[in-house]
Order: C-alpha cells, then structure tokens, then sequence
C-alpha cells in the first residue's frame, strides 16, 4: 500500500511539473528514473496515462481521469491523517516544500534543518525550482514563491516583502559606466530573469507619481536566480534582483546598486498550502516555526 500511494504522489508531481525532465529536477532526481517509475504504473494499471516526448507531457482521457481521482485520494489520505494526528503533541510524517533556488538554498535550507533537528520524527524533503510548482496538484504540502497563486482552495501567507534592486558588479561598471536614469538602460547588457509571469524585456520603474516603463536589452537571459547572480556578479551586465537575495554582495561591495532615486514595484515572497478541515500538524507548526524563523535577525547566508 505504501508503495501505491507513493506512485500517486510521484504520478501527481510529474503532471504539475509538465514534462519528465522538469518533474525529474523538481524530485532531484533523472528523467530516465522518471519514466521508468511511469512506464511501471502504467504497466501495473494495464493502461497508457500519458503522450509523451522530450518536451511535452500530455495525459490521455484515461490519465486525466486518473490524475483527478489521484489527487481527490492523496487529499483524503492527507485529511485522514491530519485528523488522526489531532491528539498527537507531536508533528509527524512527511513534509514536501518547495522553494526558489537561491533563497531556498541560502535561507530555507538551513531553517529546515533546525526544524528537522527539533522535530526528529518529520521528514522533510525540499525542491528547489525558480518554476512556480502547484501545490494542490503537485504533491507538495507547502510552496514557496515570488507569485501568490490564485487557485480556489489555498492559503497563502506572506513570508517576505522587499524591493527589486537593479545592480551590478563594480568591474562592470567601471567599464560601461553607471547609467543615471532608466533610459540609460537601454545602452546595458541587462540579465534577464525568465519566470513565465512576466515580460522579462521590460523593467518598470516609478520616480515620484510617474512609470517609466523600458525595454531592456541583453545577451544572457535564464530561468535561474542563481545563474543571475553568477553573471552579473562575473561582471556580464545588470540585473534587477530581489534584496533578500543580493544583501550579503551589497553589503560587502560585490555588487552596486543603480538607480537608487528611482524604485521598482515591490516584490514578496509568498508560501501557500492547501486548505484542509484538518490541517496536519505538521505543516501547522513548521509554518509557524518558519515565520517565526525568518522574523528573528540572523547572520547573513554565506554566498
């Protein structure tokens, strides 16, 4: 049984990743690993679930029938053992998170451990993924992310606020020069972050009632903030990052930030989880642990 509500679980996070390749980064693990956990379900159940190639992973009638039943019962077994761990003082089980990759990395990582090190009997299993992952769909019990999501169903919970900081490396700067205003922009090598939530050639910025939009240009762009920061702390361009996550680089001098008179929209850090009668303890107390976590002053990550 054990064994069966694990390939539920898998089954689940492979159709909210997309494709194997993404479901295999998301579960750390390889695609070939992915498809042969699929290949095996489907044989055991005697029916094709899916289309898929390299890119695209598409359920047939029969795995859209099976993914909706998959995620009604994982819901149910969830609830069921919420409920029975009511009683318990102690949180229990498994707990699934994911995270962005440099905040994860940085900050979550080292408060999971502490969780994990004051509750001994929760496992806890973190994703790290700059791709906004379902957590109602997703086999996850909490998600972390910049975009809060919209689904009917979930509970959002603002973990972080903060501004976006465009900036870049001294070395770059002494050699481009600094640019003054947004319009300057246009006459940089802008790193762009690729979200899937945004147009990533537009920066906008606000300077006392006005927007001034600007169509960015530049030779890098990724779907890593980790690779961002790699590339603009190696001195290839500007980037427009989160504070949180370039603090440490600001503080010591790695990076400088530009265009200080002028701000762009805030932006925040949101961590969602789906709504249940019976919440399980688990995601219950390591909620609180985590806000909790974050609010003290801590030392500043190492980069």
């Amino acid at each position: 049984m054990a064994d069966e509500i694990s390939d539920l679980r898998l089954f689940a996070a492979m159709v909210a990743a997309g494709n194997l390749s993404a479901a295999a980064r998301a579960m750390g693990s390889s695609p070939a690993v992915m498809s042969r956990h699929l290949t095996a379900l489907e044989n055991r159940l005697g029916v094709r679930l899916v289309t898929r190639t390299s890119r695209r992973f598409d359920l047939t009638d029969e795995g859209a029938l099976f993914h909706e039943r998959c995620i009604g019962i994982l819901a149910q077994i969830d609830d069921a053992e919420a409920e029975a761990a009511q009683g318990v003082g102690q949180p229990r089980g498994s707990l699934r998170i994911s995270a962005p990759l440099q905040w994860g990395r940085r900050v979550l990582a080292p408060i999971i451990a502490d969780f994990s090190a004051e509750f001994p009997v929760v496992s806890a299993h973190l994703v790290l993924t700059d791709t906004s992952l379902d957590v109602v769909n997703g086999g996850l019990d909490v998600a972390i992310g910049a975009v809060p999501p919209q689904a009917s169903g979930v509970i959002v919970r603002k973990l972080l606020s903060g501004r976006r900081i465009v900036c870049a490396a001294p070395r770059y700067l002494r050699e481009r020069g600094i640019p003054a205003t947004p319009e300057d922009l246009k006459d940089h090598d802008c790193i762009r972050l690729v979200t899937g939530h945004q147009d990533v050639d537009r920066w906008s910025f606000r300077y006392g009632d006005g927007v001034s939009t600007i169509d960015i240009r530049g030779k890098l762009s990724t779907t890593s903030t980790e690779v961002v920061n790699a590339w603009v702390m190696a001195g290839h361009g500007i980037a427009s990052r989160a504070e949180w996550d370039i603090a440490t680089e600001l503080e010591a001098g790695r990076l400088v930030p530009c265009l200080e008179p002028y701000w762009s929209d805030p932006i925040a850090l949101y961590a969602s989880y789906a709504s249940r009668r019976h919440l399980p303890p688990r995601i219950r107390v390591f909620m609180d642990f985590l806000a909790a976590a974050i609010a003290r002053p801590v030392p500043a990550p190492r980069p």
